[in-house]
């Protein structure tokens, strides 16, 4: 190829390029910086004053608030309730219709279908559902009598965080399926064949076979559903709004309370510089878990 052509072809590439980096840089990359910068600054509510740099205050503030570090820790704890029973839960949903049977396709698309149902509409549903005077507490209703005391799904402190999981895990489980079903299609059936030979049948060649093959998969499906469950924002605002005694409040609604109801918008940034690091380090578990043999 003549270096005029190569450059031409160089041209046409950053033709194509540049109206996505502009657009990223408009709204990541430039927001992002400034949300660092105003991490070491105090910023008021009038644009036209001038940062005023206060060096690591904020963050000497944020190590010393307790109710960042219980919300970290509602965030974990929302994190390893909702991650293993994704991975799990997926991956047998994929092995399940990994099948050539008369309406397969059908059975797929069902339980997919969760995905495409907007997390506005999905959590004003589920809202409902577990209302005191909502469907599950109609169906005990009916079933124990008018006896029953209805439960406070989205009332109660113990309740309320596991509600709110089920929805993020209602929502995801076809996501992730998909994912783990592409890996299962990528698997030869000789593998199979010749493990049932050697006597692999049943729970077992999952085991032996599928497990070891699907590795990248399973640690790509745990990172990013764990950093998703680490964003979570919508189900928490929708449904419960952090309450009941902030036992539902995440990182994400924490970084939203302070910016947009105390005002708080230096402090804002700087649990969110917080919650990136976070982000970051569970991204960089993909790279070392993965290794060579991830997902490319």
């Amino acid at each position: 190829m003549s270096e005029a052509n190569l450059r031409k072809r160089t041209a046409t590439a950053w033709g194509f390029l540049t109206p996505a980096l502009v657009l990223i840089g408009l709204s990541v990359l430039i927001p992002a910086a400034m949300a660092l910068v105003m991490s070491f600054s105090q910023a008021g509510l009038d644009v036209s004053e001038p940062l005023r740099f206060v060096g690591l205050a904020n963050i000497r503030r944020l190590l010393a608030d307790p109710m960042f570090f219980r919300v970290t820790g509602t965030t974990f704890l929302y994190l390893l309730g909702v991650v293993p029973p994704i991975v799990v839960g997926a991956l047998a949903l994929a092995v399940l219709v990994n099948r050539q049977l008369p309406g397969i396709h059908w059975f797929r698309g069902a339980l997919y279908t969760p995905v495409l149902v907007s997390i506005v509409v999905a959590a004003i549903a589920f809202r409902w559902i577990y209302a005191e005077n909502g469907l599950i507490n109609g169906w005990l209703t009916a079933l124990l009598g008018s006896s029953f005391d209805p439960i406070g799904f989205l009332t109660s402190p113990l309740l309320a965080l596991p509600s709110v999981m089920l929805v993020t895990l209602w929502k995801g489980l076809g996501y992730y399926m998909v994912i783990f079903l592409a890996g299962l299609q990528g698997i030869s059936p000789d593998l199979y064949e010749a493990a049932a030979l050697d006597g692999s049948e049943g729970l077992r060649k999952h085991l032996d076979i599928t497990l070891p093959l699907l590795r990248p998969y399973i640690t790509l499906v745990a990172v990013i559903s764990a950093i998703a469950a680490t964003k979570v924002f919508e189900e928490v605002y929708l449904m419960t709004q952090g309450g009941p005694a902030d036992s539902t409040r995440t990182l994400v609604y924490y970084v939203y309370d302070q910016a947009f109801a105390e005002l708080e918008i230096s402090y804002a940034c700087t649990i969110g510089l917080a919650l990136f690091l976070i982000v970051l380090m569970l991204s960089l578990v993909r790279y070392l878990f993965a290794g060579d043999r991830g997902l490319t």
